[in-house]
């Protein structure tokens, strides 16, 4: 199986994982603290036993960090070449809350890189799935898929429109969007939760996605799968590409995802290298 082939085949899993979800959705489900204070519900759980099953039978070759399992030392993790990277329920706090602005993560890792990711929305049906070098695409239930890409100007009867999170900022995110707006003019914001951030920008709704504030590697890897291949990036504030080499801690560097051929790149690489 290529990996076009495997990607489309996690499309249907990813969609199957949010199945599992939807029972516990706005039904007053427990919620429990993991050792970081992180929340995790029977939902976390339902997609991720759903998801381990079915990678393990698509491919048992390549072994699975979840979220909901990532327990895996160090030592053993530097020995994969290529590996899955999960989040079974990303953005818990917005379905704890009751929101929409959830999703099902998955992705494929290759020596660092992301061969392809899919970020499927259990409420709607809606999921997005790309990579690099297979182009990026949303479809929505019971509809065909449709190719997405960035747009690398802002609209001309809109502002420049960068993506924020509902919860997480920073002082130094928030020196980064003054500076942008001193730059590039007034900003619109776009407030949406979890991996969708990534989405906006890859199906052309939005400009930027700067975070200066923490993040995991299951947070990010799938939906940055969706932005390269819709011709976006993810890199580092020192401009470098975004990669997932194994380390002790699963925590992210800070980031900024954008077209990769915006005109305003170079500005936005200075203002973040000063923060």
């Amino acid at each position: 199986m290529n990996d076009q082939q495997l990607m489309h085949e996690v499309v249907k899993l990813a969609l199957v994982a949010g199945e599992a979800i939807l029972p516990y959705w706005r039904a007053d489900v427990a919620v429990t603290a993991k050792a970081d204070d992180s929340p995790v519900t029977a939902a976390d759980l339902a997609a991720h036993r759903v998801i381990a099953d079915g990678l393990q039978a698509l491919a048992p070759e390549i072994p699975v960090l979840s979220e909901e399992d990532c327990e895996i030392s160090l030592a053993e993790r530097q020995s994969w070449s290529r590996w899955w990277l999960v989040d079974p329920l990303d953005g818990t706090k917005e379905f704890i809350a009751g929101s929409e602005e959830f999703t099902v993560n998955i992705a494929l890792i290759d020596n660092g890189e992301v061969v392809f990711g899919v970020v499927a929305m259990p409420t709607n049906g809606r999921c997005y799935f790309g990579g690099r070098e297979l182009g990026a695409w949303r479809v929505d239930r019971g509809a065909h898929a449709e190719r997405i890409r960035v747009r690398n100007t802002p609209p001309a009867d809109g502002q420049f429109t960068v993506v924020a999170s509902r919860r997480h900022s920073s002082p130094q995110q928030e020196a980064l969007l003054a500076g942008l707006s001193g730059a590039l003019g007034e900003l619109a914001l776009a407030n949406i939760g979890s991996s969708l951030k990534f989405c906006l920008l890859a199906e052309g709704a939005a400009d930027c996605y700067p975070r200066l504030a923490p993040t995991s590697q299951w947070d990010t890897a799938a939906a940055q799968g969706v932005l390269e291949g819709a011709g976006g990036e993810v890199i580092g504030l020192d401009a470098q590409p975004f990669r997932y080499p194994p380390r002790e801690s699963l925590l992210n560097p800070f980031f900024l995802a954008l077209p990769s051929a915006a005109q305003w790149r170079q500005a936005l690489i200075q203002l973040a290298s000063a923060m």
